[in-house]
């Protein structure tokens, strides 16, 4: 049976149940089917008599039933959420806000940087896998868009709508008892934002700020022209904001966002330098170079990762070779439609 309990930074994350924050800050892991992180921090805040909800979790079954018994065990319902507050667009963010309004007709509140992926996932004419196909075609990997291609993907379109309020950051949102802050952060995805609550001295990060892995970086239907450059200036933006309590969308709380945003930061500096080694190594495309490397924490090959690791790899690689493009390092040029980079 779900518990009412403190939230032990040290204890499994995502185990079910209703942790208590502190200052009227609920924390509600939901399971993600089929995904590494294996689950998804909801936030229940009280909010006047009823309850806001910042990212809601996927929309699947066990989700829904687990947040309707939390809710329940913070002597609400979910007639009685009054909003969804979305970091990002992702589904295991966003989906079950969207259908849970149909029923309850709660508000949706969004980034309005993700309203051209919402466009892209509801256009019935594109291919699921399109985007990712040409990014790994940019990224010289024609062997990974022959096998991705080839996945059955069955996407229910009725998941995605558009929110009630685009949230256009710098904003303020007014609860009954004070005023938050919204920040655009775009990088992991277009639109992402984070909201600050400075009464309680936290900031729920969404997928910007994770504290114990680095987000995917662009991952997303309507892709940005240079997402690690957006990420790291949006990491910048947040290390300049005052340091809060980190409440993240995957993973245990931390008491700094700073600390965390520095080592973020540190991590892609180091990344740069890894990839701009590989150029001098023989590699000239994004593909060649994700190869030479190591990657997730246990340092994996490339050839040891899941296909989905495989293409993000590349994805992310070519992200990281376009900054230092843009830093002078580097020099890009269009061969047959594949990216190649060289000294510059």
């Amino acid at each position: 049976m779900m518990q009412l309990q403190p939230d032990d930074p040290e204890a499994d994350w995502t185990a079910p149940g209703v942790y208590d924050v502190g200052a009227g800050v609920y924390r509600i892991p939901l399971p993600l089917p089929q995904d590494g992180l294996r689950a998804v921090n909801v936030y229940a805040v009280r909010d006047g008599d009823g309850l806001t909800l910042v990212d809601s979790g996927w929309a699947i079954t066990e989700a829904r039933e687990l947040l309707e018994q939390a809710v329940k065990l913070l002597d609400c319902s979910l007639a009685g959420v009054r909003r969804f507050l979305v970091t990002h667009v992702h589904r295991d963010h966003y989906t079950l806000a969207v259908t849970l309004r149909r029923e309850f007709g709660m508000r949706v509140s969004l980034g309005e940087g993700e309203a051209g992926t919402l466009q892209a996932i509801r256009d019935k004419g594109s291919a699921p896998w399109g985007t990712m196909m040409s990014q790994l075609q940019l990224g010289g990997a024609l062997d990974l868009i022959q096998q991705i291609s080839q996945i059955q993907v069955e996407q229910d379109l009725s998941e995605w709508e558009d929110p009630d309020d685009w949230l256009r950051a710098p904003q303020e949102i007014p609860f009954a008892d004070r005023v938050w802050q919204v920040h655009a952060t775009p990088g992991h995805t277009r639109g992402h934002v984070v909201f600050v609550d400075a009464e309680r001295d936290v900031m729920f990060a969404g997928d910007h700020v994770l504290p114990r892995i680095t987000p995917s970086i662009g991952f997303e239907q309507h892709h940005a022209e240079y997402p690690l450059r957006d990420y790291l200036d949006s990491l910048r933006l947040v290390r300049g904001l005052p340091d809060r309590r980190l409440l993240p969308a995957h993973g245990p709380l931390a008491p700094s966002v700073h600390q965390r945003v520095d080592e973020l930061i540190e991590h892609h500096d180091t990344r740069l330098a890894q990839i701009d080694e590989t150029i001098d190594a023989g590699a000239s495309t994004a593909s060649e170079s994700a190869h030479r490397l190591l990657w997730t924490r246990r340092g994996r090959q490339f050839g040891e990762l899941d296909l989905l690791s495989q293409c993000l790899a590349v994805t992310e690689t070519m992200a990281h070779l376009d900054v230092l493009m843009l830093a002078g390092r580097l020099r890009r040029s269009d061969v047959d439609g594949t990216w190649h980079y060289l000294r510059a």
